[in-house]
């Protein structure tokens, strides 16, 4: 059994990490507040413009922009969004594993990555140097409509130069403080789905074909951002949910220490008893 020092050192070191993880929950939560009402005020705009940007390639057909067509042959490229900061739970080991999944597919075979966020860019320059392409890691404030715009364009151009045949998006999608999915989407060629036919019919100046090269890179940046926001929200929510749990499994270990301390002291104080009476008898005798 331990001594009854060393119980009590390990007891003041459970509470000071109880003290950090309530402190980083806390955090976690004021962050998580403002990441989700950002994560969830983009997401009709990103609606709508989807919308818009169906009609006015079933006007005008789906010839009349690259985006909308079927890319080169050439390998894939994935822009796989993690976070530059652990203590999350399995949000990034969720992430990386879906990655990882396309990666060995078929339409995945010999594809490059672009790395938004520490953790990714650290397992995928471990087991994938060579794929890598671009990283974007540990920058100020996090992720930007900046980086969204810069990441966007660059997968664009490579699509429209044919060097990459088609652009994948994975990242995790918030549903709330305490689910997280990874979710794994094609951002180029454009999904059918997005080119579905609406019943809205709009009047567009100067005409259809130049808006609709404006509302396609505008739709890859909007995708692209929103996949930001998402993901930053996810975090957010997974480190929360992480640090309560580690908090209440310190509770329940300060709890199991307390009782096996009580229990040593307890131990030494009958055996200081069975000395002094064991002195008491021989003196006697």
């Amino acid at each position: 059994m331990p001594s009854l020092k060393h119980t009590r050192k390990r007891i003041a070191s459970v509470r000071n990490t109880q003290q950090i993880t309530k402190a980083m929950k806390m955090v976690s939560a004021a962050k998580l507040r403002r990441a989700q009402e950002a994560a969830e005020n983009a997401r009709p705009y990103g609606q709508r413009l989807e919308e818009l940007l169906a009609s006015v390639a079933a006007t005008v057909g789906e010839e009349s922009h690259p985006f909308l067509q079927p890319g080169s042959g050439a390998p894939a490229e994935v822009i796989v969004i993690t976070s530059d900061r652990g203590l999350c739970g399995g949000y990034n080991a969720n992430l990386i594993k879906k990655a990882e999944a396309f990666l060995r597919s078929d339409d995945g075979r010999d594809a490059t990555l672009v790395t938004c966020g520490r953790r990714g860019d650290d397992y995928f320059r471990k087991h994938r140097g060579s794929s890598l392409r671009e990283r974007h890691v540990n920058r100020v404030g996090g992720f930007d409509l900046a980086l969204a715009r810069e990441v966007a364009g660059t997968a664009a151009e490579r699509f429209l130069s044919g060097s990459a045949g088609a652009v994948y998006l994975v990242y995790s999608q918030f549903r709330s403080a305490i689910a997280q999915f990874p979710v794994l989407v094609r951002l180029l060629p454009v999904e059918a789905s997005t080119r579905a036919v609406t019943d809205v019919e709009y009047l567009c100046e100067p005409t259809a074909a130049t808006l609709l090269r404006s509302l396609s890179a505008r739709y890859i940046e909007t995708k692209v951002y929103q996949a930001m926001l998402e993901a930053t929200a996810s975090e957010h929510g997974a480190r929360m949910t992480a640090m309560d749990s580690a908090a209440r499994n310190a509770s329940d270990m300060i709890d199991r220490l307390t009782l096996q301390m009580n229990r040593a002291r307890q131990a030494s104080i009958t055996t200081e008893l069975m000395e002094i009476v064991g002195g008491a008898e021989a003196l006697k005798g």
